[in-house]
């Protein structure tokens, strides 16, 4: 039997795992990604990329790529809650509310302030075939599709796995010094013992992909529309809907509804009444559509009790499943290959200690407990607008269609209705503008030393992101300016593998022992400072509003932007001391201690 043998073997070649070979690419760790299926999604699926995501692409050179497919702010910047598209009677085509979301619109010069890209939006249809040409540009031959792992086991030297070609039949096995179970939960946590925690089996969404030509009703700055009729129950009841390119806005060629749907409804599986309940939906009886497909996905909100197994790390659906709301799915996926990846890379290549591939868990399980419930929290609240808008569970038509007349009467108590609807609305931001969420996580402990210091405010609604230098946060992006006029990122001033060392006009002492400490520890260390008389200028004075340090201080930052440690000014030996953070950060020993 053939033997293959590589640093790295991912398993599950969807959105997760893809990211996961680029990134681990573009850092020189070789490795092989195995899918069952024979080729990438054929289902919408998820479609938002947050601005902290897009930032990560922009990091590993394929942001310009992914951009270049998404939609324009421009045309995702809105969401509305209307009636139909279609029809002419007194509730039809009536647009009850709607909201800036995802940065777009009023939303932009904030969203602009808090990073050098903003959010996208590509469904995995199309986000995942670019995904797969990116990987197999970087890994020749390493990305194997069609291919099913039948096997997998660890011992204290190693991974090893059985690998079936699903075309020939033929097996092989893979040695790894390291496993990512990226697939879904189907084989790598069931094998290693992880159980996924948290409520299941809740609703059945049902989504209907298709084509039509819906340009004369839908709203051209809208990328999500949810419908309230007084013939569905409500939000979900009724349908959700997203425009799914490749055109965006009004002239997209395609679409996809959800409809919820109880687990014991046989409705659901009625695939041939799915298309008559788009028209009747939309108030559209001629709509001319072709069905791509209807897909059924079973809404939970689970997390793995555990994030690692000795040399096996799970990521993105093996590790959480969220409901569709706020976009967090995906997003957290990618994140996590992306904090993985750098640390893999220093053990495999700098002979940095494994301690470090202990610190994955630690930090990204609380942002996925964090952010499974808060999508099942902006789920849950659909309920909550339906309920402000006079709408019960369990209504009969009659009293829904009663519900909608008081609510959009041309009186007094109409007016009540729609102020009170409107309040009850506003809450729904906690989804749509979901920034704080998004940008604001952090990491309590891993690969860093905290400082002491008060966390920085959180907005309760999620949506005002408050930056911070603070240890375990995100580096703050500010414009920076060389000398000769380029204008950068504070986040390009991070590269490859490396960490860097901002400081000030007053930080000589910092630069003058980066480099040497960085070598003592087997890591690339470049220090950086900005200032009226350093190496980059404060271009639009935003760096020094948010560095938290003066301008002798320190802040070093790790390959994925995310702050490891600060000193908020010299010290009498910058050299101990750089060298006892990057020491507790990276878990090795004190080099200043033997030097």
């Amino acid at each position: 039997m053939r033997e293959i043998t590589v640093p790295v073997f991912i398993v599950g070649g969807g959105g997760c795992g893809l990211s996961a070979s680029i990134f681990l690419s573009n850092l020189g760790v070789q490795h092989i990604v195995c899918e069952r299926r024979e080729s990438t999604s054929r289902k919408p699926k998820a479609h938002y990329l947050n601005q902290r995501t897009m930032e990560i692409f922009r990091q590993h050179g394929i942001y310009d790529t992914i951009r270049a497919a998404g939609a324009p702010i421009e045309k995702m910047g809105l969401v509305q809650w209307r009636t139909t598209l279609g029809g002419d009677g007194a509730l039809d085509r009536r647009v009850f509310q709607q909201m800036e979301a995802f940065g777009g619109r009023g939303l932009r010069p904030r969203y602009e302030a808090d990073g050098p890209v903003l959010s996208g939006n590509l469904p995995q249809i199309r986000l995942e075939p670019l995904l797969r040409q990116l990987a197999e540009e970087r890994a020749p031959d390493s990305v194997l599709f069609n291919h099913t792992v039948t096997e997998i086991s660890q011992n204290d030297s190693g991974v090893t796995a059985l690998v079936m070609d699903n075309a020939s039949g033929e097996s092989f096995r893979v040695h790894a010094q390291y496993a990512i179970g990226a697939d879904a939960g189907r084989l790598v946590g069931p094998t290693f013992g992880v159980e996924l925690e948290g409520p299941t089996g809740l609703l059945d969404m049902v989504g209907v992909h298709f084509s039509a030509d819906l340009s004369e009703w839908w709203d051209d700055e809208a990328f999500l529309m949810f419908f309230n009729n007084p013939e569905g129950s409500g939000t979900w009841g009724s349908g959700a809907m997203a425009v799914l390119g490749p055109t965006w806005g009004k002239h997209s060629e395609e679409w996809v509804i959800q409809f919820a749907f109880a687990l014991d409804d046989e409705a659901r599986n009625d695939e041939s009444a799915m298309v008559p309940r788009v028209r009747k939906l939309l108030k559209l009886p001629d709509l001319e559509l072709h069905v791509h497909g209807i897909n059924h996905w079973v809404l939970e909100g689970v997390l793995a009790n555990k994030y690692q197994v000795g040399r096996v790390f799970l990521a993105g659906d093996a590790a959480h499943r969220h409901p569709p709301t706020t976009g967090l799915g995906l997003n957290t996926a990618f994140q996590d290959a992306h904090n993985l990846a750098w640390k893999l890379a220093l053990v495999l290549n700098n002979g940095l200690s494994p301690a470090l591939l202990d610190t994955y868990e630690p930090e990204r399980r609380p942002v996925g407990r964090r952010n499974v419930d808060w999508a099942m929290f902006t789920f849950m609240n659909h309920g909550v607008l339906d309920a402000g808008r006079g709408i019960t569970p369990g209504a009969s038509v009659e009293q829904n269609r009663a519900a909608f007349e008081a609510l959009l009467a041309d009186n007094d108590m109409g007016a009540t209705l729609r102020a009170r609807a409107d309040e009850v609305f506003a809450t729904h931001r906690i989804e749509m503008q979901a920034h704080d969420v998004e940008m604001g996580f952090f990491y309590p402990e891993g690969a860093l030393v905290p400082d002491g210091s008060p966390r920085p405010p959180r907005d309760p609604m999620g949506c005002i992101y408050t930056p911070s230098t603070r240890p375990g946060h995100r580096l703050p992006h500010a414009w920076v300016e060389s000398p000769h006029g380029q204008r950068i990122s504070t986040h390009d001033l991070v590269t490859d593998a490396g960490f860097v060392l901002i400081t000030g006009d007053d930080g000589a002492g910092w630069c003058d022992v980066a480099a040497r400490v960085g070598k003592e520890h087997g890591i690339s260390l470049q220090a950086v400072s900005i200032g009226e008389r350093g190496d980059f200028l404060d271009a639009d004075r935003l760096w020094s509003r948010v560095r938290e340090i003066d301008d002798s201080g320190a802040v070093l930052v790790r390959p994925d932007n995310i702050v490891a440690w600060r000193s908020r000014a010299i010290v009498e030996d910058p050299g101990a001391a750089l060298s006892g953070a990057l020491a507790a950060a990276l878990k090795t020993s004190d080099k200043s201690a033997t030097s």
